[in-house]
């Protein structure tokens, strides 16, 4: 049974920083590419970030990019979302995905997905 959990989120301050995690079982992981979407109030859910499987390759959204930073660690079949210069408008259910023999694509052609982790960021 494929699990993916994520952990991290939590409510900061605009300007501040946060670094979420997805642990993955279940998978092989280090053949599964894996992204970040986040999902705002009232809005569809958006691409953030994506790693392909072996960490060589990244992708990010506008909006976030110079600001946050997507790694793995396939020996502890984790990634990361490094979230720094925090903005209210970054406040979201943040959400890992894993995708198999996927590259770092913002589509959410994505197979797994996780439950979600709330990030609130004050003004």
């Amino acid at each position: 049974q494929v699990q993916l959990v994520e952990s991290g989120g939590g409510l900061v301050q605009a300007g501040g920083s946060l670094r979420l995690s997805c642990a993955a079982s279940g998978l092989t992981f280090s053949t599964y590419a894996m992204g970040w979407f986040r999902q705002a109030p009232g809005k569809e859910r958006a691409f953030v970030a994506a790693i392909n499987s072996g960490g060589g390759t990244t992708d990010y959204a506008d909006s976030v990019k110079g600001r946050f930073t997507v790694s793995r660690d396939n020996a502890r079949k984790t990634v990361y979302l490094q979230m720094n210069s925090l903005k209210p408008e970054d406040t979201a259910v943040y959400y890992c995905a894993a995708k198999l023999w996927g590259a770092a694509t913002p589509y959410p052609t994505y197979d797994y997905w996780g439950q979600g982790t709330q990030v609130t960021i004050s003004s």
